[in-house]
């Protein structure tokens, strides 16, 4: 949903925009070209390799476009770094990118072999092989259920649990392939894969994504000028709770108007061309 980020980001030039999860710099190359002469944007990523193709990427724009290895839930700390006191637009593009997604040596997919990884931020401590390895069947259970709304929890749960008495479970195929075998033949959706939820529930346990959603956007809310926009891509029910909820709560207090009351969903079209967009949903509130 590039077109409409652009058109509710309010762009003209001379403003300051930050990309919260820049990624790979899709949306910042459209962003920065339409806040230029005298804008200034800010990309913050916690992935180092997707900030390193983002500055190539964005290098023709020199020094307008700055670039931040860190976690969007310390952008107060990162703006005051960067002497910045208050901020005309932000965008979050929540969850995975396809880039983290094709990488196989990331271990985000189950669709090929990789290490049992997940993490953002490869400097972080824990991975999807320590909680699969290391978390008891309750909270493996309690895990997929809470962060995956996965309805065969409990099984998934024991036959991991199970399979790892024989030995560590150390591969993306491992990990899908008892999910698989958990889950009663009748109720395997193939329109998704079985091990999608799975998958989901560890990532997000990994990379703590829910807990810095909510902390990220009020802050977000705190930096951003009067009539500054904030707008949140989400892909699950999760993310779009949290957006949903926390707009709610700061347009109650009569510190933002809530623009979107409903969200934005990808068109026919773009879904055609980039099916992983079809769970998208765009939300987007104006500071007042």
């Amino acid at each position: 949903m590039v077109g409409e980020v652009i058109d509710y980001l309010d762009l003209s030039p001379g403003k300051v925009i930050v990309d919260a999860t820049i990624g790979t710099g899709g949306h910042s190359r459209e962003i920065i070209e339409r806040i230029m002469p005298g804008g200034r944007l800010i990309g913050i990523d916690r992935d180092e390799d997707s900030l390193t193709v983002a500055r190539e990427r964005l290098r023709d724009f020199g020094s307008a476009c700055e670039f931040v290895y860190g976690n969007f839930v310390d952008m107060d700390e990162i703006m005051k770094n960067l002497n910045i006191k208050k901020i005309d637009g932000i965008l979050f593009d929540l969850g995975l990118s396809t880039y983290q997604l094709e990488d196989s040596d990331r271990g985000f997919s189950f669709q090929s072999e990789g290490p049992l990884d997940m993490r953002f931020d490869r400097k972080s401590f824990i991975s999807a092989y320590d909680l699969i390895n290391n978390l008891n069947e309750d909270e493996i259970s309690a895990m997929l259920w809470t962060f995956g709304q996965e309805r065969w929890h409990n099984r998934i749960a024991h036959f991991l649990v199970e399979e790892r008495q024989k030995h560590s479970i150390d591969t993306t195929r491992e990990l899908s392939d008892i999910v698989v075998r958990a889950i009663p033949h009748k109720y395997r959706h193939y329109h998704i894969h079985p091990a999608t939820r799975t998958f989901q529930a560890v990532r997000i346990a990994v990379n703590r994504e829910l807990e810095t959603i909510e902390a990220g956007i009020s802050k977000a809310i705190e930096l951003l000028d009067r009539a500054g926009r904030i707008c949140v891509i989400s892909f699950h029910s999760l993310e779009d709770r949290i957006a949903k909820f926390s707009f709610r709560k700061f347009s109650a207090s009569g510190q933002v108007r809530i623009i979107t009351p409903k969200p934005l969903t990808p068109k026919e079209d773009e879904v055609r061309e980039n099916r992983a967009s079809r769970s998208s949903k765009l939300r987007v509130a104006e500071k007042l």
